[in-house]
């Protein structure tokens, strides 16, 4: 039996059209979203199996969205493969995380939900108050990024940080305007085979955050949160929480801290994983996993096929 971990993708895997299949095929994928209907209040199921897109992207709907989709896929694979074991470990990339969680049992669905969609108000606003954005770098390795990001920000005076290490050779960063076209420019003089301004207007993982990381901080301690069934591995710190008061601190942290995701992959890697199983919107995910760990095998499992091949798996 191989060892198996499920990992949950993030913002920016959101695709109209996303779980349609799913609830199609399976009662209690369409469940799960009409659940999610029901604790916020709209229709999410609507938006993410028709869109438009504009509203879909827009963060406070992608958040929740992703989330849905997640456990959507989740509950099809509890009809579909009853007695599948479960998984030795979860990880899920920025927001992906609370689906992660989610899947370890140590938040409820309809909390995860009202978080996720208040995680994205509270970014949006905080985009509003200090304007910003996020940029990719491809092909400078995490020093060097990290030594750029700081005489940028030296430069100007301002915040620019590392965002992302998604995959060796492949970060976001993250700050003001002006910082970072100064980043920018340096990363270009440094090399860089790429460097790319991502369409979004928010400088998530950054300092720029940090009144949305008290509000969400508040909004947190008011939830139950149970200790994980299994290893959740965080963002912040690319290791297990292992205690509430660890899950806690993380996902406040989350919004002005880097997405370690490269060091998450590799501590899986290192508890003889054999398979990851992306489970949710799109293979971004195991996409990043061939770039980090090539040995380890990769499923993307977000449609009846893709639930298919995990049963052969």
């Amino acid at each position: 039996m191989p060892q198996v971990a499920y990992l949950f993708p993030g913002q920016g895997s959101q695709a109209v059209g996303m779980a349609r299949a799913l609830v199609d095929r399976y009662p209690a994928a369409a469940e799960a979203m009409a659940e999610a209907d029901d604790v916020l209040g709209f229709g999410l199921s609507t938006l993410c199996f028709e869109g438009p897109e504009e509203t879909l992207t827009d963060t406070i709907n992608a958040q929740p969205a992703l989330l849905a989709a997640s456990v959507a896929v989740l509950r099809a694979l509890d009809q579909a493969l009853p007695g599948l074991p479960a998984p030795i470990a979860v990880a899920g990339h920025s927001m992906g995380e609370y689906s992660a969680l989610v899947a370890a049992g140590s938040l409820s669905y309809p909390d995860a939900l009202r978080l996720v969609r208040e995680r994205g108000r509270l970014m949006k606003e905080a985009g509003q108050l200090s304007p910003g954005g996020m940029v990719a770098i491809l092909g400078l390795e995490v020093a060097q990024v990290v030594a750029l990001c700081t005489q940028a920000a030296d430069l100007s005076r301002g915040v620019v940080q590392m965002a992302n290490d998604n995959c060796p050779g492949q970060t976001v960063i993250s700050g003001d305007d002006q910082s970072l076209e100064l980043a920018m420019d340096l990363a270009r003089q440094a090399g860089a085979k790429k460097v790319v301004r991502l369409a979004v207007s928010i400088a998530a993982h950054s300092p720029l955050m940090a009144p949305a990381a008290a509000a969400l901080r508040q909004a947190v301690a008011a939830i139950d949160v149970r200790p994980p069934a299994m290893p959740v591995i965080g963002n912040v710190h690319a290791q297990p929480l292992l205690t509430v008061e660890a899950i806690r601190a993380d996902l406040a942290a989350q919004l002005t801290e880097s997405v370690r995701w490269t060091e998450s992959m590799r501590w899986l890697a290192g508890q003889g994983i054999d398979l990851v199983a992306e489970i949710g919107s799109g293979d971004v995910l195991t996409n990043l996993m061939k770039r980090i760990e090539r040995g380890v095998a990769r499923l993307a499992v977000g449609d009846p096929e893709g639930i298919e091949r995990l049963r052969a798996a």
